[in-house]
């Protein structure tokens, strides 16, 4: 019997001494605004929460006894205050930081240079002569062909039924691949969501292909890079071409 009676009495301090205490602070300025998002934690723990847009925070479920509070905000005194519970339990206690020590001035300077965007050096890989002639002569009913042994470009097939083709650049999605054609964009600005089976190696001179954003000269669709394919300038003589 008594040592039923000492597991009783045992269960009941227990739950006694995790009691649900509940306090509440409302933070604010020396002019009485409140401060939106000043930190709240219990010293020596890494329990703690920030104030809401009324520089109200609460907490919940404290144990009885003293728990120290540290309230801080930058470029206000931090303060350190203590509750004892049960005394102080479901009380609001209106918290005033006062302003500390000014933060350091953040300088940002930029230089403006006379160089605009366009002729900034751009690291371009080019495919010609006589590999873009090889290529063409292995597919010549569209451009896969020519990229698709170059580092950093995949062919990504779209459709099984139409064999539709996108060009995927350092892994990303075939819509950010614009693809250009004399330096304007083919298909209206819209060739990364359509197929490359219709765009013939035949008249290419040379294929530049740029890796990496290029967004700010051709916009979003060109994020992973472009493809820009340059056409044979004709001639005033006619030029015969024969593969051996």
């Amino acid at each position: 019997m008594k040592y039923i009676l000492f597991f009783a009495l045992t269960i009941l301090l227990t739950n006694f001494s995790f009691a649900q205490n509940t306090i509440t602070f409302e933070v604010k300025d020396e002019s009485g605004e409140p401060l939106v998002g000043a930190n709240i934690i219990i010293a020596g723990t890494t329990n703690g929460t920030v104030t809401n847009s009324e520089g109200i925070a609460r907490f919940k479920d404290l144990p009885i006894g003293e728990t120290n509070f540290v309230i801080s905000f930058i470029g206000f005194e931090e303060q350190e205050i203590t509750l004892v519970f049960p005394q102080d339990h479901n009380k609001t206690l209106e918290i005033e930081l006062e302003d500390g020590e000014e933060l350091e001035e953040v300088v940002v300077a930029a230089t403006r240079s006379s160089r605009t965007i366009d002729d900034i050096p751009t690291r371009v890989e080019a495919i010609t002569g006589e590999e873009l002639g090889e290529k063409a002569a292995m597919n010549s009913s569209n451009i896969g062909m020519l990229l698709r042994e170059t580092t950093g470009v995949q062919m990504q097939q779209t459709s099984l039924s139409s064999g539709n083709i996108n060009i995927r650049i350092q892994g990303l999605d075939g819509r950010y691949t614009q693809i250009l054609k004399d330096g304007f964009p083919v298909y209206g600005g819209f060739a990364g969501g359509l197929s490359i089976m219709q765009i013939p190696p035949l008249d290419l001179k040379q294929v530049e292909l740029i890796k990496g954003s290029n967004s700010t000269l051709y916009g979003g669709g060109a994020i992973a890079g472009l493809v820009n394919l340059v056409s044979i300038t004709p001639e005033e003589k006619s030029e015969l071409l024969t593969q051996r």
